[in-house]
């Protein structure tokens, strides 16, 4: 098991960190998939509450600036982005009406 350590501060996301802490955009969107909708409330929740303070630590520091901590938690909330829909939108994980539908990310962002 890899510990996703986050930065001081933040331990009360520490418990999110083995699920969606993931520098993947596929595995991420795998990750959705497989999640409960209550696990993913859960996460939700979770993260939208201290969004502001997570933004407030990102934004002080230049990505290729982060400490492996800052990157921790800047994945963790790059999967809010993917979790956000489902339980905002859509209530389900997948896609309403997409069927058997899927796409690859061939491009990811240098850090």
């Amino acid at each position: 098991m890899t510990t996703h350590v986050l930065p001081a501060g933040f331990e009360d996301l520490q418990p999110f960190t083995e699920q969606w802490v993931l520098p993947d955009q596929r595995a991420r969107y795998l990750a959705r998939l497989d999640a409960s909708m209550d696990d993913l409330q859960a996460f939700y929740d979770a993260t939208m509450d201290r969004i502001d303070d997570v933004l407030a630590y990102l934004e002080q520091y230049p990505v290729d600036e982060l400490s492996d901590e800052g990157i921790n938690l800047l994945w963790l909330y790059c999967a809010l982005c993917n979790v956000s829909f489902p339980i905002e939108v859509w209530r389900q994980q997948r896609v309403p009406d997409s069927g058997a539908a899927d796409w690859t990310a061939l491009v990811l962002p240098a850090l």
